[in-house]
């Protein structure tokens, strides 16, 4: 623990606080994290089938479609059959996803806020950089 710490174990407990704390945020709007993350992804990429989304949020599709189910039972999204593929289902935020997302958007800006507090521009700027970097040589999928 602390500054000298391996590198690894010392992004591993970043990651984790930070998720604790996310999840303390979303408390409030009844979201889990997994539900969040699908939501943005919905949000950033409208249409995304089920196996697309998984993909985008790291997570399984089984774990995606138990999250789909929910959030279209809850009336956040809507599925449409492909246009193409009608097999295929594409899935959209409604009104009340969209409003549900703002919701939690907030608390994850806060986040986010507490994150960078203390940094300038340049350090976040090369934080998410080298974030960025480690994501795509590590998993590059």
């Amino acid at each position: 623990r602390g500054e000298d710490g391996h590198l690894a174990y010392l992004l591993r407990q970043a990651q984790a606080a930070a998720r604790l704390s996310l999840e303390r945020a979303l408390a409030s709007t009844g979201l889990t994290h997994p539900q969040f993350v699908v939501l943005t992804m919905l949000k950033a990429y409208p249409g995304l089938s089920g196996a697309d989304c998984a993909r985008m949020a790291l997570l399984t599709p089984q774990t995606v479609n138990v999250i789909i189910g929910n959030l279209e039972r809850d009336g956040a999204i809507r599925r449409a059959p492909h246009p193409v593929h009608g097999r295929m289902l594409q899935w959209t935020l409604t009104a009340r996803g969209l409003a549900l997302l703002a919701k939690a958007r907030r608390g994850a800006n806060a986040l986010e806020q507490r994150l960078a507090a203390g940094l300038g521009k340049r350090d976040v700027a090369t934080i998410r950089r080298w974030l960025a970097r480690i994501a795509a040589e590590f998993h590059p999928d």
